[in-house]
């Protein structure tokens, strides 16, 4: 016969496994949210088609899916064409102050030495050796990502938390080396999408923009300073008796005159401003926030450059001599009353014309279209 204090112990072992039983179960809810949340952001993470919505993903979304205080991620360019690229398809690398870009992948070395390419490191925050990739923030742990394909070192998702336990050297690296070689997948993806759209708006002889780039670049930035009430020129650009270049010596060598004088144009210009060959030997040039003067002071600057030096082009002894006619036409502001599309072709048309007069008055001069 089972004793009142049988029975109470009874009970109360039946209390503890009950409380057990909830804590398990309140722990699994726990664990199903977060393997839910993880879930979705994988797929967000995947689903990204485009840098600037990859980016947000992995430095705005992530802090908040993982409870960190920061992410970074640093990218390895040290030709810079990643970055040339986002510039050219407009994507503000300012607008992104936690990506990173680095030269060469950077030296970790810590008491287990050289930091091996494909394995995540986690620890404390050490700021000689971490300093780089938390620049705005120190956290207290680190975690440092590899992103590796194809044994090819991307860059490096750095994630710090402000909790000393957060990351530990004894912590199992299994979760976060899966969400490496994730992120890496998704980051060559859309690298990969964004140089082949940057091919489709790229003069593949040149390599500067095309026509499609920049009459789509200048419609946007007339809408925008017709928003923001600010100056834009633009310049129409031709070569001086180049079909006598390819008369006399060949196309191959017009081909080498029209990519000697993409480059010296482009060395005249800003970050914020666009070149693309409009056809044949025709360039056109945005000048963003440019007035009239800036505009004549830069079209004279360019003039100069293309003529300062000869080119040497094979089938001549002697170097040649190259020089460019070039029209302005500037919109300080642009009107607001009409669509920006028309705009655009008006701009575009005073150039033309300028340009037109230039050759008319002996060609290697700058003619300034007149204000509306």
């Amino acid at each position: 016969m089972t004793t009142a204090i049988e029975m109470e112990a009874l009970i109360a072992d039946n209390q503890q496994l009950r409380a057990e039983l909830q804590d398990l179960l309140q722990q699994a809810h726990i664990n199903q949210s977060i393997i839910e949340r993880h879930q979705a952001f994988d797929l967000k993470l995947i689903g990204a088609s485009e840098f600037r919505e990859l980016i947000e993903v992995m430095l705005s979304t992530m802090p908040g899916v993982f409870n960190l205080e920061t992410v970074t991620l640093s990218l390895i360019d040290g030709d810079y064409a990643i970055q040339r690229i986002l510039r050219d398809l407009q994507i503000g690398i300012n607008e992104f102050p936690r990506l990173l870009f680095q030269k060469q992948p950077l030296a970790f070395i810590d008491e287990d030495g050289p930091l091996a390419a494909e394995k995540p490191r986690l620890g404390e925050y050490v700021p000689a050796l971490h300093g780089p990739m938390f620049p705005h923030y120190q956290p207290v742990s680190v975690a440092i990502l590899p992103l590796v394909r194809q044994h090819r070192l991307l860059g490096y998702l750095a994630l710090g938390s402000a909790h000393r336990e957060r990351f530990t050297r004894s912590l199992a690296t299994d979760f976060i080396q899966r969400l490496a070689t994730v992120a890496a997948i998704c980051l060559e993806n859309v690298i990969n999408n964004e140089r082949l759209k940057h091919i489709g708006l790229t003069d593949p002889l040149t390599g500067v923009n095309n026509r499609r780039y920049i009459e789509q670049r200048m419609q946007e930035e007339v809408a925008r300073s017709q928003r923001d009430r600010s100056a834009l020129s633009c310049l129409f650009i031709d070569i001086d008796h180049f079909k006598r270049v390819n008369d006399q010596f060949g196309h191959q060598s017009g081909d080498d005159v029209l990519r000697e004088v993409a480059a010296r144009i482009k060395k005249e210009l800003r970050l914020s401003d666009a070149l693309g060959r409009f056809g044949g030997e025709e360039f056109v040039v945005l000048l963003t926030h440019a007035t009239r003067d800036d505009a004549l002071r830069i079209a004279e600057r360019i003039r100069a450059g293309i003529c300062s030096r000869s080119v040497m082009i094979e089938g001549s002894r002697d170097p040649l001599k190259i020089t460019a006619s070039i029209g302005a036409a500037s919109l300080t502001p642009p009107d607001r009353s009409r669509p920006a599309m028309d705009v655009k072709q008006a701009m575009l048309k005073a150039a033309d014309q300028a340009l037109y007069q230039a050759k008319e008055a002996g060609r290697n001069r700058v003619m300034l279209a007149p204000t509306e």
